[in-house]
């Protein structure tokens, strides 16, 4: 969603592109640009630019998010940042800012529920406003549960942020805790909600298959024991009579191929999901000996 609550439509790639473009500056890097002393003060004078902090300008487009976290005296990172980017993130509370050790005169608002993070992991320091990806995944994992982050690194990959070898070199630079996590993620996911569906699956102790494309159907989401599809759909993706028209009939070409679709609602996926894996327990335990013994076996 955009700051006015408007569907964004722009691409993961695009966002992220848009978020690492130049809306901060220092006055060195103005003068570079040919404004003067004089040119600088002018143009904050009119609102051309913004003074936030000392050395510190920006345009008058630029975020709040990006303003506030450059007020603060550090860079968008974090939840924040990859938000901004359109990675899923399954609940992000507050600004998260990267503070580079050794900074002085921080500006915390009043009452700020401002998340700090002060550990650099790249030498990568071209962006005056934002942090480098990878420092932005690595504080992520540090802010969420396992399942979240998760989610949130499927998402970096399927979007091809990060490459899976340099999410391995990353990790190499956590603590060992952590490292579990690395062999269980996969870019083949789409969505937030399949990656908690994936998990539900292998708790499970099933059989399943990802992104299986079907002659008249097309690709969905998951196959499991080879005769019941999942589709995880999300509100913010599946709006609309028309998309549900398009489940519909995809539903019905499923069936005439002797599949059973079932396609549980994101919020019960994102949220307490021991209620969507007891229906696909007791889904499986109904139907499955029929599929089973029968052409499927």
């Amino acid at each position: 969603m955009s700051e006015h609550g408007d569907v964004d439509k722009r691409t993961v790639a695009e966002r992220a592109g848009d978020a690492y473009a130049p809306t901060v500056f220092s006055r060195s890097q103005l003068i570079r640009k040919g404004l003067t002393g004089r040119r600088i003060a002018a143009a904050v004078a009119r609102s051309d630019l913004l003074h936030i902090r000392r050395d510190r300008y920006a345009l008058p487009t630029a975020p709040s998010d990006v303003v506030t976290a450059v007020r603060i005296g550090g860079r968008v990172s974090c939840l924040s940042l990859l938000v901004a980017m359109g990675v899923f993130v399954h609940r992000s509370r507050g600004l998260h800012v990267l503070v580079t050790p050794g900074s002085s005169r921080l500006r915390l608002p009043k009452n700020s529920t401002t998340v700090l993070h002060w550990r650099v992991r790249s030498s990568v320091d071209g962006c005056l406003h934002a942090a480098p990806i990878v420092d932005a995944v690595a504080h992520s994992v540090f802010c969420q549960s396992p399942r979240e982050t998760l989610a949130t690194l499927d998402s970096i990959l399927h979007h091809a942020l990060m490459t899976f070898d340099e999410l391995a070199q990353l990790f190499e630079s956590l603590p060992t805790r952590f490292r579990p996590l690395l062999a269980l993620v996969d870019p083949s996911a789409a969505s937030g909600p399949e990656t908690y569906m994936r998990l539900i699956l292998r708790a499970m102790g099933v059989s399943y298959e990802t992104q299986v494309y079907l002659e008249g159907v097309g690709y969905v989401d998951f196959v499991v024991d080879g005769w019941l599809i999942i589709e995880c759909d999300s509100k913010e993706f599946h709006e609309g009579w028309e998309k549900q028209v398009q489940d519909r009939a995809r539903d019905v070409a499923a069936a005439r191929l002797g599949y059973v679709t079932v396609r549980p609602l994101a919020a019960d996926l994102l949220g307490d999901h021991t209620v969507v894996r007891e229906a696909l327990e007791q889904i499986i335990e109904v139907m499955g000996p029929r599929f089973t013994r029968g052409r499927r076996s």
